[in-house]
């Protein structure tokens, strides 16, 4: 028999739990103050659902053994999508849907072995919605989630922001040939594979100049300006910074425009963002996500199309890194130990236990008498209780 958990999988002790299930309840009680409802997509899911059209690589996929080709989901996005576009089409637009829920994804290890990656994720999307309105309305929820969660100064939070379209538009200066690997070198920072292409002088310093340009935003738009030209793409992004930038500054958030940032999944057209704190080593990413219009638009029918704009925006926290980052104990109270003296006594003991459960004080009983307070104690400091609720003689 196995003693030890799949390679990659974990075992949660209960600090882990109830740090986990105080962010979840923190989240979803912020969700439903700003109108968004609940669903729970399938964990199980079809693999070309999965795929997210070619978003999420097929090797990254947790698949099944099973009659139909299917897998374990490595985000929530895509099921949400596929539901908003079958099953809730003909509800008002726009939707306001949340979950939370273990994802799967998987890496090939050593030998080629394959590595299975578990994270409990808790995230939000706004579907049906194709204007600025509803990015500013993302972004701004999720700095109210920075101020209920309680990141502070010291944990150093930014929100990295960039934009396919503005992506897209510095890459098509470049000649076709080179197009595809330069975006692979800009989008993972990567200096070694730039200096690798077969690039004229010129070319070079322009791609050199594009790998440096993040920062202040509105540093970095008014370079876009002078690249790119006057578009009503920027003007856009310029307007959406102005509307958050309120919100990141209460809650002690640098907002940094970065034009080549790219999350790991490919599943976004519009605006991208990932919220990175300053972890006891290094940086942590705790949420991630942006715009996906394409995506809701593969999964609309006909009928979907009738009420319901093929647009779609959210993101997603990882809710273990965020544990980590906050150090969250045992999620609140600690319990009392009830203890007593004598073995006549427990019925005593399981009366006052019934009473401080009563009254909201968590209580645990301690299942054999013991000679002394002082022993009592002892017992209680080992577990990790509060306190002593003594019995004497």
């Amino acid at each position: 028999m196995a003693l030890q958990p799949a390679a990659g999988a974990r075992d949660l002790n209960p600090r882990q739990v109830e740090g986990n299930r105080r962010i979840r309840h923190q989240l979803a009680d912020l969700y439903r103050l700003w109108g968004y409802q609940e669903v729970d997509p399938p964990t199980v899911e079809r693999l070309d659902t999965l795929a997210a059209g070619g978003g999420i690589r097929s090797q990254e996929l947790v698949r099944l053994v099973s009659d139909d080709p299917l897998g374990l989901r490595p985000e929530l996005t895509a099921s949400i999508a596929r539901a908003a576009c079958t099953r809730m089409a003909d509800r008002p637009m726009p939707l306001r849907l949340w979950a939370d829920g273990n994802c799967f994804g998987c890496t090939l290890g050593e030998a080629g072995r394959q590595r299975i990656h578990q994270q409990i994720t808790s995230g939000v999307e706004l579907l049906g919605d194709p204007s600025l309105n509803a990015d500013v309305e993302l972004m701004r929820l999720l700095m109210a989630a920075v101020g209920r969660l309680g990141l502070r100064p010291e944990h150093r939070p930014a929100l990295l922001i960039g934009h396919h379209g503005v992506l897209q538009a510095l890459i098509a200066q470049l000649p076709e040939r080179i197009r595809t690997q330069a975006q692979a070198a800009l989008t993972a920072y990567d200096p070694l594979a730039l200096a690798a292409l077969d690039l004229h002088d010129a070319e070079r310093r322009r791609l050199r100049q594009l790998l440096q340009l993040r920062g202040e935003p509105a540093v970095v738009l008014a370079e876009l300006r002078t690249l790119l030209g006057q578009m009503p793409l920027l003007d856009d992004l310029e307007r959406m910074l102005t509307l958050v930038a309120p919100a990141a500054g209460q809650q002690s958030v640098m907002l940094q425009l970065d034009p080549s940032f790219q999350p790991h999944f490919n599943l976004y057209d519009g605006l991208v963002l990932k919220l990175v704190c300053q972890g006891s080593a290094v940086p942590m990413a705790i949420a991630s996500g942006g715009r996906y219009d394409a995506l809701v638009g593969r999964f609309s029918t006909p009928a979907s199309l009738r009420s319901m704009a093929p647009a779609g925006v959210g993101f997603g926290f990882d809710v273990e890194n965020l544990r980590d980052l906050l150090e969250i104990s045992s999620g609140g109270q600690a319990p009392v130990l009830v203890a007593y003296q004598q073995p006549a006594q427990l019925a005593a003991a399981l009366t006052e236990q019934d009473r401080l459960h009563a009254t909201g004080q968590p209580a645990e009983l301690l299942g054999q008498p013991v000679s002394d307070k002082g022993e009592a104690n002892a017992v209680a400091s080992l577990r990790g209780c509060s306190g002593v609720h003594w019995l004497g003689s």
